[in-house]
């Protein structure tokens, strides 16, 4: 009996200095994240195992000095007895999880190295079922008031300066990231085949429908008529010049500039007839011919075939991926102009925006919950559609782990705990032996 207490002894003295060892170097994605909290684990494994073999040794001390004695010390020595079984069963139970009971290869012991594959499928399939459920989902995005929480935290100046600062920087960031080549790709590979196989008459016909029906194209006309009136009145040498360049080459030179000066005054005057009057006839010409083109692009074959011929031709030349290689950046140049000033327009009506909508959110119930509900049906859809392989990521981490190492890392974790499987067994056992020690003595 010593001599087996003896070498179960000694088998936890090793494995208490196992646990001091570093990871073997077989094993793999078995970083250790925090060396201090593995210390501190590894500290109060160590004690519990020692209060364990502790009550076990005294159990052991108690149930020699007892031994063979009767009366009160036959009860004594009953529950020492059952003290001892009870702990080296819950010993034998608490190190077949991890390892083999004193190195010996027993049958259904070392589960967790041997069969941490089917404890990854296992916890994989756990998760799966139990925590990556709609209704769970739902429940924990909507007590956890995002929404409430990001109206609070945005409502304060500082926090939304803060969040345009960061969003204006990511941005900038983003912008100089896209290179000339990426918008030329864009237009010749997605932009151009795309306007080509769209026809491009319904789509003019609608919009021009549209604006004449809400008068958009007034505004447009009014500044045409006012920038035409201007240049006119500011460059009539120009305009004379333009004109005596189409006049006959035999009409009298004093002829032509009295020609052009007249037709020079008179279309200053007729521009500002048309500006100034709301219903010249003119204008009512120009509204008629609008309603005409945008009838036949809509519904005249021949005008659908000149505008569709008329793309095609734009779309060939080759200043089309220039221009809009220019065009993007001056765009881009604005952009990231006005992104990088703190104190522009720009900036600040965009902290002005933040803090209008997250007053908004803290003082509007309704929309905090439709705000909510979309965050829900995100977190679901997300789930749904990659739930599988975010729990797959524990089957396939576990399997590359090994398996000793696996077994000591989890033991490091939960081993302090199931110590006092072993502290209870010892306790209980002395308890149940006694009880049946008693009910012998009663019979008998």
């Amino acid at each position: 009996m010593l001599r087996g207490a003896h070498r179960w002894i000694k088998a936890e003295r090793m494995a208490s200095v196992t646990d001091q060892l570093t990871p073997s170097m077989g094993a793999i994605d078995m970083v250790t994240p925090d060396p201090e909290a593995d210390e501190q684990r590894r500290r109060g494994l160590r004690r519990m195992r020692t209060l364990a073999v502790s009550l076990l040794v005294f159990a052991a001390i108690v149930y020699l000095a007892t031994l063979g004695q009767d009366g009160f010390w036959g009860f004594v020595n009953a529950g020492a007895e059952a003290s001892m079984v009870g702990a080296i069963a819950d010993w034998f139970a608490v190190t077949a999880l991890f390892k083999h009971p004193l190195g010996l290869p027993i049958p259904h012991t070392a589960l967790v190295p041997k069969r941490k594959d089917d404890l990854g499928r296992g916890l994989e399939e756990f998760v799966g079922e139990n925590f990556l459920q709609e209704g769970i989902i739902r429940d924990r995005v909507v007590a956890a008031t995002i929404s409430q929480r990001i109206g609070d935290w945005l409502v304060v100046p500082d926090n939304a300066r803060r969040v345009v600062d960061e969003v204006a920087e990511i941005a900038g960031i983003a912008l100089g990231k896209v290179r000339d080549e990426h918008i030329s790709d864009l237009v010749e590979m997605a932009l151009v085949p795309r306007f080509r196989e769209e026809p491009i008459s319904p789509i003019l016909g609608s919009l021009l429908t549209e604006a004449l029906r809400d008068d958009l194209h007034r505004g447009v006309v009014d500044l045409a008529l006012e920038e035409l009136h201007r240049w006119l009145v500011h460059n009539p040498e120009t305009f004379t010049e333009v004109l005596s360049e189409r006049a006959p080459w035999w009409a009298p030179p004093r002829l032509n500039e009295a020609v052009t000066s007249r037709i020079h005054v008179e279309a200053v005057r007729w521009l500002a007839d048309i500006r100034e009057d709301p219903n010249h006839h003119a204008r009512a010409a120009l509204d008629s011919m609008l309603s005409q083109l945008a009838h036949d692009l809509l519904f005249d074959e021949a005008t659908q075939a000149r505008a569709e011929k008329f793309k095609l031709r734009v779309l060939e030349h080759p200043q089309v991926v220039a221009t809009s290689i220019s065009l993007w950046q001056a765009l881009r140049n604005a952009l990231v102009s006005s992104l990088n000033d703190p104190t522009g327009p720009v900036r600040q009506r965009l902290v002005t925006e933040t803090t209008a909508f997250a007053e908004r959110l803290t003082a509007d119930a309704d929309l905090r919950r439709r705000l909510d509900g979309l965050a829900a049906d995100a977190a679901v859809f997300i789930v749904q559609r990659y739930g599988a392989e975010l729990t797959t990521v524990i089957t396939h981490t576990i399997e590359r782990w090994d398996g000793k190492e696996a077994a000591r890392r989890i033991e490091l974790h939960v081993g302090r705990d199931l110590q006092f499987i072993r502290i209870n067994g010892t306790i209980v056992g002395g308890l149940v032996g006694l009880l049946i020690h008693t009910v012998s003595v009663l019979v008998h």
